[in-house]
This record gives C-alpha cells, structure tokens and sequence, in this order.
C-alpha cells in the first residue's frame, strides 16, 4: 500500500508496507493535552504539561566511526560501510562462542529486512519534513533529568505488609484523588489505584509530585505482590511487557534488578488475557532470549506466536544510533508478538473468527529516549490489530499510559514531574475544577498502611 501520511502533530508520523515512523514524544504529550495540578487544600490549577524534550534529542550516533555520515547528509545506505571500529578489541579465542555465532546467524537473516524497510520509512518521512535534523532545538543543551527513583526500594519495604485480608479483595481499586483533593487515603503497594477523570492530574504522593495520565490505573509492587491486578477483574485484549532481563552486563551496573528468565513463567497470563487477546514481550538482541519466548514462555502460558516485529532506533536525522552490523550493539530490538489460545475451544471460536491477523517482520521506526529503559509506546501502532473498547495492560512498566492498566516496581518513574516541562495557565480551570470533584465522590477512602516508611525512604 502507499504511504499514509499523518499530521506532524500526531505521534505515528507514517505508515508503509515495511512499518511505521513513530514521534515518541507527541505520543507522551498526547496523553496531557488537559491537564490539572492538585494541591494541598484542594486548590486546583490548569497546567500545561509536556515531556521535555532533551530527553529525545538524539542528534549524532553512539559511535564517533560514523561520525562522518551525518557530515555527508546521514544517508543510511553508507551506514553499512562505517561499521567498524577504529580499534578491534582483542580476543584470546579466535573462535566464536554460541552465543556470538546465534547472534550473527539472526542478524543476516533480519539484515536486509532491516536496512531496506528502515530506508524506504526514513526517506518517506524525510519528504514530509520529519528526521531532517531540523527538529526543535530549544531545549538541546538542557541537561536530562536526573530524579532519584527509590520506588523499587519501596516495594521491597512493602512486601513486609500482610496480604490484603480475602473479604477486602472486591475493594481492590481506589480512586487517585478524593472529593477534597486529597491523596492521603493510597495505599500504592497493595490496591490497584485509579484516575477516572477525563484529564491528567499532578499530585502530591510518597512527598513527590508525580503527572497521572487519564482514565489509567496502576498498581506499584513488585513481583511477589502482583495479586491486586489478578483481583481487578478485568481480562486484558493487549498485553504488552519488557522484563527485565538477565545478563552480564546488567548485574554489573546494578542499574535495575533483573528477573530470571524462568521466574517469568509465573506471570499470571492465563490469568489476565481474554481469548485471542494480543501479548507482546520486549526482547534483547540475545537469541537465547528470543528463543526462551518463543519455545518456552509463549507455549507455557497458552500463547501462540504469529509475529516479530523490529523497533528501529534513529537519531534525529535519520540515521542509526549504532551502526547495522556493529559487533557491540544493535539499533534494533526486538518484539515478539503472539495470541493467548485458552485450552477451552468455546473461549476461542468467536473471537479468533474475527481477530485481524498481524503482519510479520514489521518495522517502528522512532527516535528512542536517552533515558535508560524508556521504550517507545505501542498504544497507537496495535489499535489496528485490536477492537475498539480493548483493555489494555502493561506490564514491568515505568510509565503509564492513557486508558491503559499498568504494573511494575518502578511504574511511576517516568511520571515524576522532573521528567516534564508544567506552565501555568488558567484555561478554563473553574469549568474543571467543579468536575474533579464531583468524579470522586462515589468511592470510599482506603487508609495507607505505608506512608511512615515511604517518607523514610531517601529521595
């Protein structure tokens, strides 16, 4: 099909036959076009909030060796021959291990997949003006955020909180603000907590302000108390997850935990997936990994694989942030994207009959945070694959999403107000603020059984 273009202003920029070319920022904003500060004292104050934008100011490769394609106008056909280092590293083998000839054996198969449909997508989105190198550059020389996060600690804390008593579990969701404005009643760690009103809200919760998008409910725990979302009652048509996957070189920047691949056989999916509901797992570029999705994982929990997408990194120009066939990194992940098959065949027969099929080998194409961790959103790339009123779940996430349910240990990271640009404006804040109250009316409080400790906890 020809490509279809949208407005600059939106965050899928174009779609082809090879993928799509998504703005991951205008996608964040897109979630905060309203949105209302919540005080102490219930004062009330319209915001404009969006995503700071040095935070997707990739503007040169990761490697100074290709340092001269941006000079020579960031054409991606010469990317493939600036791949090699200035200095080779030493090995005291010259063989490779398994792991080194798995990798290589994956990558030429996706190689041409990948340069040919990253090209065809770039230059298309070139013509309309996007990953030109001409992108906004106000906020270049800002430094990026740099919040403290100390969630992950806190639900270490809580996992010394006893379980929900069963007679409370039909109260398992509560509502973000009350009535009077007040937060004080969350309990983070223990119950699904829910923003129902049609904008996003800036509240005080933990001693930390934090951004929540509309309509989006999330529950802070770790994986030992992940029960909360199973008692939500809802069964999810997208599932969409990045674990944390274990490795080396992981383990030795300590920079977040990681879950042994066989401790995420235990994630309740079965549990969560309506019949046929679509579940996506985000996969390093280590083919002992891919194959545990596809071979394991997916055929434990009922998943059948129908697809693998790559996710194209690019730098504002257009050109990878790391060269194609780089020894060290790729700038490619992976997704492996599959459908729950329940074992009851009255479960699947309706649904599968009208499920659309997903196309294979298809290319994101964006331009990636430089925050650790912070993965494009799929919500607007999967809406043709699902229907119209899908629930939606992520999960390990670090940020949440419009109209979506989300679970992690760090699932507000991202949401921390140091991570957004908030101006003051006065739009139509009485108009809003008599709704904002009434929205909460209907939900009793819940007492927080850990704000003492969460204030100990060193920000």
């Amino acid at each position: 099909m020809p490509d279809k273009a949208t407005d600059l202003t939106m965050s899928v920029v174009l779609v082809n036959t090879q993928g799509c070319v998504l703005d991951a920022r205008s996608l964040i904003d897109k979630g905060y076009l309203h949105c209302i500060r919540v005080r102490e004292n219930n004062q009330k104050s319209h915001v404009n909030c969006r995503f700071k934008g040095q935070c997707f100011q990739i503007l040169k490769s990761h490697l100074d060796a290709i340092a001269s394609v941006a000079a020579d106008g960031g054409n991606i056909e010469t990317l493939q021959k600036t791949d090699k280092p200035t200095k080779k590293r030493k090995r005291k083998h010259s063989e490779l291990n398994q792991g080194e000839i798995d990798s290589q054996a994956f990558h030429k198969k996706i190689r041409s997949v990948v340069l040919e449909g990253t090209k065809s997508l770039v230059d298309s989105a070139r013509s309309l003006g996007y990953l030109n190198g001409t992108s906004t550059t106000d906020t270049v020389k800002e430094p990026l955020p740099s919040q403290e996060c100390s969630l992950a600690a806190l639900c270490e804390m809580a996992k010394e909180l006893p379980l929900v008593a069963d007679e409370q579990q039909e109260e398992c969701a509560q509502p973000l603000v009350t009535a009077d404005g007040s937060t004080s009643h969350v309990d983070l760690f223990s119950r699904v907590t829910e923003n129902r009103a049609d904008w996003a809200t800036v509240v005080k919760l933990m001693g930390e302000e934090y951004v929540i998008p509309p309509h989006t409910a999330f529950l802070l725990s770790d994986f030992t108390k992940i029960q909360p979302i199973v008692h939500y009652g809802r069964r999810f048509d997208l599932i969409v997850m990045d674990p944390p996957w274990e490795n080396k070189s992981v383990k030795r920047s300590r920079r977040y935990s990681c879950l042994p691949s066989s401790q995420l056989k235990r994630m309740p999916i079965p549990l969560l997936a309506s019949p046929n509901g679509l579940v996506v797992t985000w996969v390093t570029n280590r083919p002992s990994h891919l194959r545990f999705v596809r071979d394991e994982l997916y055929p434990h929990w009922g998943v059948e694989v129908v697809a693998e997408w790559l996710w194209i990194k690019v730098t504002t120009s257009g050109e990878f942030v790391f060269p194609l066939d780089s020894h060290h990194k790729k700038p490619y992940e992976v997704l492996v994207l599959g459908r729950f098959r329940p074992s009851s065949d009255n479960e699947t027969s309706s649904s599968e009959a009208s499920e659309v099929p997903v196309e294979d080998q298809r290319l994101i194409v964006s331009v990636p945070s430089a925050l650790h961790s912070q993965k494009p959103s799929l919500s607007e790339v999967l809406k043709p694959y699902l229907g119209a009123e899908a629930k939606c779940l992520e999960l390990f996430a670090r940020s949440l999403l419009p109209g979506w349910t989300s679970w992690g240990n760090e699932v507000l990271k991202f949401q921390h107000t140091s991570y957004f640009t908030l101006t003051p404006t006065d739009d139509g804040a009485g108009v809003l603020e008599d709704e904002a109250a009434e929205d909460c009316t209907d939900n009793p409080t819940v007492t927080q059984r850990l704000s003492s400790s969460a204030e100990s906890v060193d920000k």
